[in-house]
């Protein structure tokens, strides 16, 4: 008698999306949009607040640099908490605090409290990115709207990055330097009442406690890292970026020790690092750090370029930006697309390279050189930009088991804020470091003058407005040839890590994609 062996269920068809759900993308849409904004809107407002607050040097770096220190050093934490007490009630904590601090940060008297408000929006804002993307999971269960509600949510980043200087310029020129924070409320006003209404509240099936002493480790473990890197961006290699060094690597090597020990003794970790056994996440969190690289990197010099080197105003570099962010927000609606015929290694590494190519064209540009050619490089980095970073995300979100889309979210934000920092602090102390070896300074400048004017182009042009003929002249077409220079060997170097990222991409996704959930 023929034995029948039982069969094997199939799995359901997961629940495609409707209405609702795509209002409810709003809500997840706007924080992104948000930060974003944030990101680039404070360094049109920092003259303003120097003169109003009057920081001193130490000061305004921290106002600066506090907020991604505190962001980077608690996303994981903050996307594991989100998995346990529920991603909704986390974003709405989240908005509600953003928004509260935002309001003093706009109305602070001193620069102390501005870098204690910085610190508390990089806290509450390190609630925002990883509830957002794990809430996406949940509401779009269907892989292939997911991946066109990924690429929605991701043009937040690209947009907001081309608004944050358009809007900068707009309420600097008619209000005070609050303005920039105090635009964020209204806003968070808005998220809260569509995420009370539209968003599901979701969260791990059976979440164990969270473990204060795993929080302390990844903060000790990330926030020194991100801080050596910016102290060896600015001062080269000091015994403070290596002792700031030292600690994330002991802290690094503990954390790991501490969340494998709770593993096996059955306990929940604060993040599962069996995630990484996937290469797959490993590879598209690389992947993510890598976009973040080029697109920090190049609005580091772009800007710069555009205003002190071709003579543009803020407002009109931005404008001339916005091409490329926009290539960026079509080139993630149609990844969706692609997806579906092509596998994913050939598309991150496609993109990859075509940021590649964007960066090959900036080794072309010269004092001299047309707008039109930086545009179409920003244009070639936009394009590969949202092609990768759409599927990237999408890789990650499908691989991780869905009662830790918190902690996989976390992953890749923190590669994100680990790209940006390096992209700055990387190629951008490439870039400064070129500009003083090559700038040319009048022997006859007073210490203090030839100090500025050897410093940055900002620094020079100002030195050169206040020079006579031919001194003036010829100081500024020396520091513009030396950033211009800077320029091309910065571009160089983003050009082979972009080359050698796709090459990692391609060599590690041999065996595919994951399989859709």
């Amino acid at each position: 008698m023929p034995i029948t062996l039982p069969r094997t269920p199939a799995r359901p068809a997961p629940t495609r999306a409707g209405r609702r759900e795509w209002l409810a993308l709003v809500a997840l849409f706007l924080p992104t949009l948000l930060v974003a904004i944030d990101n680039t809107i404070l360094s049109f407002a920092l003259p303003a607040i120097s003169t109003a607050l009057a920081p001193n040097g130490t000061e305004l770096l921290w106002v600066v640099d506090i907020y991604p220190l505190v962001l980077a050093g608690l996303l994981v934490t903050m996307g594991t908490l989100g998995d346990r007490i529920g991603r909704r009630r986390l974003l709405m904590i989240g908005v509600t605090g953003f928004g509260m601090v935002s309001l003093a940060a706009a109305f602070a008297t001193d620069a102390t409290q501005l870098v204690v408000a910085r610190a508390l929006l990089g806290f509450f804002g390190a609630m925002l990115m990883p509830s957002t993307l794990a809430l996406l999971r949940t509401l779009f269960g269907d892989r292939e709207q997911r991946r066109i509600a990924l690429a929605i949510w991701a043009t937040g980043f690209a947009a907001g990055a081309a608004l944050g200087p358009i809007v900068g310029g707009l309420l600097l020129q008619r209000f005070w330097w609050g303005s920039v924070f105090l635009v964020n409320v209204p806003v968070m006003v808005l998220i809260l009442v569509l995420a009370a209404v539209l968003l599901p509240e979701s969260r791990m099936a059976a979440p164990g406690r969270l473990d204060p002493l795993g929080v302390l480790l990844s903060l000790l473990a990330m926030v020194p890292l991100v801080l050596a890197i910016k102290l060896v961006a600015g001062s080269g290699v000091t015994p403070a970026a290596l002792g700031a060094l030292l600690v994330a690597a002991l802290a690094g090597v503990a954390f790991v020790r501490r969340v494998r020990s709770l593993a096996r003794a059955g306990r929940e970790p604060v993040l599962d690092v069996e995630l990484f056994a996937a290469p797959v996440l490993r590879v598209a969190a690389l992947a993510n750090a890598a976009t973040m690289f080029a697109t920090t990197g190049l609005l580091f010099f772009s800007a710069q370029y555009l205003q002190l080197v071709l003579g543009r105003t803020p407002m009109s570099a931005g404008l001339l930006l916005l091409p490329g962010f926009a290539a960026t927000v079509v080139s993630g609606l149609v990844a969706a697309r692609l997806a579906r015929r092509f596998p994913l290694r050939t598309l991150v590494a496609t993109g990859l390279l075509l940021a590649a190519a964007g960066y090959l064209l900036c080794t072309l540009l010269g004092a001299g050189s047309a707008a039109a050619l930086l545009i179409v490089a920003c244009v070639l980095v936009g394009v590969g930009i949202g092609l990768s970073e759409t599927l990237t995300n999408d890789a990650i979100m499908a691989t991780a088991p869905a009662d830790r889309a918190g902690a996989a979210s976390a992953v890749s934000e923190t590669a994100y804020e680990i790209g940006a920092v390096l992209g700055t602090a990387v190629l951008g102390s490439v870039l400064t470091a070129a500009y003083r070896a090559a700038v040319q300074v009048p022997a006859a400048l007073d210490p203090a003058a030839a100090t500025a004017a050897r410093e940055t182009l900002g620094g020079a042009v100002d030195v050169a407005a206040g020079l006579p003929a031919p001194a003036g002249p010829g100081l500024l077409a020396s520091a513009q040839a030396a950033f211009a220079h800077g320029v091309q060997l910065t571009a160089g170097l983003g050009l082979a890590v972009l080359v050698a990222v796709a090459v990692t991409v391609v060599v590690g996704l041999r065996r595919g994609t994951p399989a859709a959930p």
